[in-house]
């Protein structure tokens, strides 16, 4: 099997995909739903919740890097990263069905040892979900080569937002203002029994349609064919190391990842129960306003491919980091300013979504464009250990605040954070598209079957 530089085949990185889709449909219920049982069925207040959803991040400081290096040296009949791509979704999937169990159980006999298995089965689904998500997004620049990494990311994000849209849909569909305003308990087994089945679903297909070795192999040999795509240099050991230029420019990148989640994840977090306190609004309402951002992503993120194959990299996530504070600044007026959800917020949410695809799409390939092809998953380690570290600070620190400077501190919140990213982003120099990505993004174009 043969992989070319020049024209991406999008069909096959669609599938490549599937894996972020299911990742993405159950983080996004994870984020709207969990506070909502926390706060409302365990009676936690905002910082403890806060403090239980940043369990994830933390276990993905260890977790993410560990199976990500652990996958690059990972040999079996079915690849480096299928085996925990397959293993983490089945263990996810029977573990997040015991949660709404659970939660219907306390809220009809409030009992201690609910609680603290609920709380447990909520630490082995998180170690569940972090055994994979490492592998499953190093799989992408596994099989893509250097070249065309931005418009494959560009395709798997399309991927992850509409397992997200797929999410909300379904969540806004089921739980309706009308239907849950009122009601002292919700009851969320459907929504868990679906998105369950979604990422089942997900993860058969990428595993019956994807040949994960055969692939992988191809691009490391175009790889060795082009070793000027390499900004690792040889520290006359025969050792590959990074240069110190571009290990600052790591750095500066993985800061600016860090500061951009930790803006953008505290409204993820706490926007379904902001909505409701400041607004009055339910759950229905809240994933209204996530879907309309996430349809937003959805539809920018190839036209992002295109505009950074012309901008370069980094000059894209700087335009959608200055977008994302505007957005921030605009949805702290209209959520303060006026008691329901209404058209202008749809619209800024939508521009939520347009940013975050700028700066999704050509982060990652960024990282990973700084090392070998053995390293992905390594390196994608470091990427997530960055935005991981965030997310562990931004949901106690923004319920904290919350709590004690009252709900409206949300936005300008997130909006400083992620105004901080774009001083941080000014100083990264390497990792941005070359000549040849720039060739190569007319794969969008003219797709290879």
């Amino acid at each position: 099997m043969t992989l070319r530089s020049d024209k991406l085949n999008v069909p096959r990185t669609m599938l490549v995909g599937l894996a972020f889709l299911s990742i993405y449909a159950f983080w996004q219920m994870y984020d709207t739903v969990v506070p909502k049982m926390l706060t409302e069925t365990f009676r936690m207040n905002e910082t403890l919740t806060g403090a239980v959803m940043a369990a994830d991040n933390i276990l993905a400081l260890v977790l993410l890097p560990f199976f990500g290096t652990l996958s690059d040296c990972t040999n079996t009949r079915i690849g480096r990263r299928m085996p925990f791509i397959l293993g983490g979704t089945l263990g996810a999937v029977a573990l997040m069905n015991a949660l709404p169990l659970l939660d219907n159980g306390y809220y009809a006999a409030p009992d201690m040892r609910k609680a603290v298995a609920f709380v447990v089965v909520l630490g082995l689904l998180l170690i569940a979900m972090g055994t994979y998500r490492s592998p499953a997004v190093a799989l992408m620049p596994d099989v893509t080569p250097k070249p065309l990494r931005s418009a494959g990311n560009a395709i798997i994000n399309l991927m992850g937002a509409l397992g997200g849209a797929l999410y909300l849909g379904v969540a806004a569909v089921l739980y309706p203002n009308a239907k849950v305003q009122g009601l002292a308990h919700v009851d969320y087994r459907p929504l868990f029994l679906v998105v369950s089945a979604l990422m089942l679903l997900a993860v058969a297909v990428l595993f019956c349609t994807v040949r994960e070795p055969a692939l992988a192999e191809a691009n490391r040999a175009l790889e060795r064919e082009h070793t000027e795509w390499s900004l690792a240099v040889d520290d006359g050991s025969g050792k590959a190391v990074l240069p110190p230029a571009v290990r600052r420019s790591l750095g500066f990148l993985l800061a600016s990842i860090a500061l951009w989640f930790t803006g953008y994840n505290a409204v993820i977090t706490w926007f379904s129960t902001y909505v409701d306190a400041v607004m009055g609004q339910g759950l229905g309402g809240a994933s209204t306003c996530l879907l309309i951002a996430t349809c937003g992503a959805i539809v920018s993120y190839l036209p992002i491919g295109v505009l950074s194959s012309r901008l370069g990299r980094k000059k894209t996530i700087l335009g959608g980091v200055v977008l994302l504070v505007a957005c921030f600044l605009l949805g702290f007026v209209l959520t303060t300013a006026y008691r329901s959800i209404n058209a202008a917020l749809f619209i800024v949410f939508a521009w939520v979504g347009f940013a975050w695809a700028a700066i999704n799409v050509n982060s990652l390939p960024m990282v990973v464009e700084m090392c070998r092809g053995s390293d992905i998953g390594k390196f994608t380690g470091y990427y997530y250990a960055a935005s991981m570290a965030a997310q562990v600070v931004t949901p106690v620190l923004a319920g904290t605040l919350m709590r004690h400077l009252g709900y409206h501190v949300l936005f300008p919140y997130a909006a400083f954070f992620a105004a901080g990213s774009f001083g941080t982003m000014l100083f990264v120099r390497h990792g941005d598209a070359g000549a040849s990505e720039k060739r190569g993004l007319a794969a969008l174009e003219d797709m290879e079957n």
